[in-house]
């Protein structure tokens, strides 16, 4: 999407702004121009994750911003007041907030160390809160030059349908946190003619934290570009503030306002428009619109009932074994060292239907997977009826998916638990799947 030139000379502080999605948001006003803030804490390279304030600084100016780079930690009152009053010394004033730093974990309630609780609420919501309460006097001042202020935080849109809690409780208050300040914000600031927004992907966003988090490059294949939520925001930020606030936007639809109707340009290598993974917190992506949680995945349940039938009588008719165990014989076939370096991680299986437990060791020699609880200790466990596994391992339903649907509940390590997504695309890519127990038909449709 093309500029317009309206955020030329505007100040934006972005925090969280040295890759990533708030790179793209500074990256993307800088076209027009603008000036740009870039508070984070990487000052130093980080060992896994590319990118400084220093080198966000370098890709601003050289597309034609000016940039100060500061090194912010968002839980420290005194270093956000230091840094706004640098801002407003070198470039005379703030007139956009982009609330971008968060910290993520997706973990249950008994898996939630109190360290990161305590760090998710400190960056997510208390974070939010004090960047806009320290601008605050600069974006009034703004505001009685015309001068268009905005605040846009990175957060979901408010819902209270208890599956966005149950697998993540922790992430999900933090999370909300930042949205419970639009909703009060909007609302406090109408008059002042400050705009307080949010934005949140449709999709997942390929970025390299989603990339460490999701197991590897793969995971790019189900996501789209951090431009198109640049985009998105630049739209956002270029409406008027007296007529544009409280509003909780989603990047597609944002853009689909002004007129942008192809959105392949926006798919990460790999990915296409079937293959992109819906992100958390959008009650569009729940199995049936409109129920609840409970509702909505006791109709998957009841509707999956018929092909579990179909599939265990298939199964009996060809006189076949039980098709976990032949797939755990298939995962066994390609085990070996090298993807057990890859992937390092022990994975359990809880079969709620069949209350059956099974163990996948890939951290451990060349690997091994079995019957049971596993003989050494697990990263991450993950229970689900046996359709469902069947359907995982057949390339039908990705984990992430399953998860966000509530299909899939995981405690444990997260990220180690999506790198099984790489498993099951290597045997999808061999020709691996349930229905190859005699070529079933009724275990294909699973």
């Amino acid at each position: 999407m093309l500029n317009t030139g309206k955020l030329a000379g505007k100040t934006l502080y972005i925090s969280g702004a040295s890759r990533g999605i708030g790179l793209e948001m500074a990256k993307k006003a800088a076209r027009d121009g603008a000036n740009v803030v870039v508070a984070a804490k990487t000052a130093d390279p980080h060992p896994k994750l590319p990118g400084t304030i220093f080198t966000a600084a370098k890709e601003i100016e050289g597309l034609g911003g000016n940039a100060l780079p500061l090194v912010v930690d968002v839980r420290s009152e005194g270093a956000i007041q230091e840094s706004v009053e640098a801002a407003v010394k070198h470039f005379g004033g703030i007139d956009i907030v982009i609330n971008n730093a968060s910290a993520i974990s997706l973990t249950g309630t008994q898996e939630t160390p109190m360290k990161t609780y305590d760090l998710m609420h400190s960056i997510n919501t208390r974070g939010t809160y004090l960047v806009s309460k320290c601008c605050l006097p600069y974006l009034k001042e703004s505001a009685s030059k015309g001068r268009n202020p905005h605040i846009l935080n990175n957060s979901p849109p408010l819902s209270m349908k208890p599956i966005w809690f149950k697998n993540h409780v922790a992430y999900t208050m933090a999370k909300y946190g930042m949205s419970m300040c639009v909703l009060g914000m909007a609302e406090e600031f109408r008059d002042t003619g400050i705009a307080v927004n949010a934005i949140w992907p449709k999709t997942a966003i390929m970025t390299a934290a989603m990339e460490m988090l999701g197991g590897g490059e793969g995971i790019g294949a189900q996501c789209r570009t951090p431009q198109i939520m640049a985009d998105a925001a630049y739209v956002i930020l270029t409406r008027d503030s007296r007529n544009f606030s409280g509003n909780f936007c989603v990047d597609e639809a944002i853009l689909r306002d002004v007129g942008v109707t192809d959105f392949s340009p926006y798919l990460a290598p790999g990915a296409t428009e079937d293959s992109l993974m819906p992100d958390f917190f959008l009650d569009e992506f729940l199995d049936h619109s409109g129920a609840g949680a409970a509702e909505a995945e006791s109709i998957v349940a009841r509707a999956e009932k018929p092909a579990i039938k179909k599939a265990a009588e298939a199964v009996a008719a060809a006189g076949s074994g039980d098709p976990i165990e032949a797939v755990f014989g298939q995962i066994s076939a390609i085990l070996n060292e090298d993807l057990v370096k890859k992937t390092n991680a022990v994975f359990s299986f809880t079969l709620s239907d069949q209350k059956t437990d099974w163990y996948l060791d890939m951290k451990n020699g060349a690997g091994s997977c079995g019957k049971g609880k596993s003989p050494v200790e697990s990263d991450a466990t993950l229970t689900m009826t046996s359709a469902n596994f069947n359907k995982m391992f057949a390339g039908k339903l990705k984990p992430t998916a399953a998860f966000m649907s509530g299909r899939l509940k995981i405690s444990g390590n997260m990220g180690k638990a999506m790198k099984l997504e790489k498993l099951m695309g290597k045997m999808s890519t061999r020709g691996y799947h349930t229905s190859s127990l005699g070529k079933i038909e009724g275990l294909s449709k699973l």
